[in-house]
């Protein structure tokens, strides 16, 4: 047993008095590109982090959903009947475990009571995907412990089912899917229309590259309603040009659907979205070729997007952005859904400590907190880190 999944089982052993069955560990993600694409029923491509949310459990014969976090240990323990959850009846850090819980369950698999403690390296609210790592590290204690068969796929869309209909959440599929299912050393090319998957090669360290993530420390909360607008405006989008969703609409007619919407906000998402299609796309086939350097400027476009075009940016993760290009950095934008978060910058291995540097000090001299800069290596997905008694 390692020493991260020894701590997490000696955390569940003080708190419940008995050693679990196992430890899962499910990671955070970052996204290299394809930001709000997801909930357009488009394509995306993230990677999974070495950091990890890891849940050690043990399952129990009462129906009873026990649930504590090191994370949130002021909150105690939730004591929550699986026969009595539904949406909206639980709050704070355990809607998430407890929404997987239910999501198994109305899908008919055979999952019961559990224990279950956490611990976790994702950091919250950074745009990493900590909520996703939390569900998936869940869905598969509670299926592994019970037996319970699903492929990994069908696992993330259960765990997102959770975020949607108990936590409330209207995310799309990536998040839980790249925690579920990414390889290491690779991207994940996710199509979230039907879930079709390709690993797509992401060795930056043998290209003399890396990828630095800029935990910028403002938090956001997706809940709040500014995520689900921009959502609803995307499907006004869609309704009004008469498609599916805006992945449907062909980067080569963007111009001639942009004059047709009368509404200048809808205009500025479906212009975000159909282009940030199309830069998935080129990155894709830059990575496939071997040629990561040129995706650099892509980054950038992307960031200049979401900031202008979709407005979820931040001025903290517009200084990281400029001051990463401006240092040296081939290209660099926010991921995730923004208010806040991460950026990321894809930089030359030799100048990977001076932009880190100069991110680091121009966040001083602006007064904002100090950025938490690390190097992010695409990791592998979702898996049982012991077995109790190991």
């Amino acid at each position: 047993m390692n020493s991260t999944a020894s701590s997490t089982a000696e955390g569940f052993e003080r708190a419940y008095g008995y050693a679990p069955e196992g430890v899962w560990a499910a990671p955070g993600r970052v996204n290299l590109i394809g930001e709000y694409t997801d909930v357009n029923e488009g394509h995306v491509l993230p990677i999974a982090l070495p950091q990890c949310t890891r849940a050690a459990a043990s399952a129990r014969t009462d129906g009873v959903l026990r649930l504590r976090s090191r994370e949130a240990a002021g909150a105690g323990t939730a004591e929550l009947s699986l026969a009595a959850l539904a949406p909206g009846r639980v709050e704070g850090w355990a809607a998430y475990p407890a929404g997987v819980a239910w999501a198994l369950r109305e899908a008919g698999l055979p999952v019961g009571g559990a224990d279950v403690y956490v611990e976790s390296d994702v950091p919250a609210g950074a745009g990493l995907s900590s909520s996703a790592a939390l569900e998936i590290a869940t869905a598969l204690a509670l299926t592994e412990l019970y037996g319970a068969a699903c492929d990994r796929p069908a696992l993330a869309r259960l765990a997102q089912r959770a975020e949607n209909a108990f936590v409330g959440v209207p995310c799309g599929p990536m998040d839980q899917t790249a925690s579920a299912c990414c390889t290491a050393g690779h991207a994940l090319h996710l199509d979230t229309r039907d879930l079709a998957l390709r690993h797509v090669p992401f060795d930056l360290a043998a290209h003399g590259l890396r990828l630095l993530v800029v935990d910028t420390r403002v938090r956001h909360a997706l809940a709040d309603g500014a995520y689900a607008a921009r959502r609803a405006g995307c499907e006004a989008g869609a309704r009004a040009l008469g498609v599916r969703a805006l992945r449907d609409v062909p980067y080569g007619e963007l111009d001639a659907a942009l004059a047709r919407l009368a509404d200048a906000g809808v205009r500025r998402l479906v212009r975000h979205v159909v282009s940030e299609g199309e830069r998935v796309r080129r990155v894709v086939a830059l990575l496939a070729a071997g040629e990561p350097r040129a995706a650099g400027p892509l980054l950038t476009a992307g960031h200049a997007s979401l900031r202008d075009d979709f407005a979820v940016s931040c001025p903290e993760l517009d200084l990281a952005v400029a001051v990463a290009n401006e240092a040296g950095a081939l290209g660099a934008r926010m991921t995730g859904a923004g208010f806040g978060g991460s950026a990321l910058a894809l930089v030359e291995e030799t100048a990977a400590e001076a932009v880190g540097g100069a991110v680091t000090a121009a966040f001083a001299a602006a007064g904002h907190r100090s950025p938490r800069v690390f190097a992010a290596v695409a990791g592998g997905g979702a898996r049982r880190v012991c077995r109790g008694g190991e």
